[in-house]
């Protein structure tokens, strides 16, 4: 199974995302639009893991949230990873509050011991709003600074809960569902 760990959106929020950046689908970048229950903030990709790990990556996610608190999360401004002139995520900005951090670095080191070693990046909290097709060429991406510039969108949000989050690849994209819930005070 392909799993994850995220911080879930209440469906307001995304909603409001979504309706921010519809412009952007009516443009027809040659992205392909993250459906938008499947919006989320990234805390850890596991990857393929065998069904019988499950109940130790369990255990490990319950350890990481340990004493954790709800999180609160301010949602503003947009960009794209690595760069403008061949995007290949377009994103929705998270602020790194610290206790956003922390909660990010206790699940890296929670998981470490398992076999899931961080990515040597630094941790940049986004929202992945879409991925640029295969095919896109720069060219194909001219205007998407300015696009992406005005686009109006300031919200905050509190996320009471941190998932494991298991990924199944279908036709029409990837379809989540929550394998495990742990509530934060």
């Amino acid at each position: 199974m392909r799993l994850f760990v995220a911080l879930n959106l209440a469906d307001g929020v995304r909603g409001s995302l979504i309706e921010a950046t519809s412009p952007l689908r009516d443009a027809r970048f040659p992205v392909k639009w993250v459906r938008p229950e499947n919006v989320h903030l990234s805390l850890k990709f596991l990857g393929e893991v065998a069904d019988t790990r499950e109940p130790e990556i369990v255990r490990a996610m319950t350890q990481a949230v340990q004493g954790a608190r709800s999180i609160p999360l301010h949602i503003e401004g947009f960009g794209v990873f690595p760069d403008f002139r061949r995007p290949r995520v377009i994103w929705a900005g998270v602020d790194p509050e610290p206790a956003l951090e922390l909660l990010q670095h206790a699940v890296e080191q929670a998981f470490a011991p398992l076999g899931f070693p961080g990515d040597g990046r630094p941790f940049r909290p986004h929202l992945t709003l879409g991925r640029a097709s295969r095919e896109a060429k720069p060219g194909d991406f001219r205007g998407l600074e300015a696009a992406l510039g005005g686009i109006a969108f300031d919200r905050a949000a509190v996320v009471g809960a941190v998932d494991l989050m298991q990924s199944t690849l279908q036709g029409g994209g990837s379809v989540y569902r929550v394998k495990q819930r742990e509530r934060l005070s």
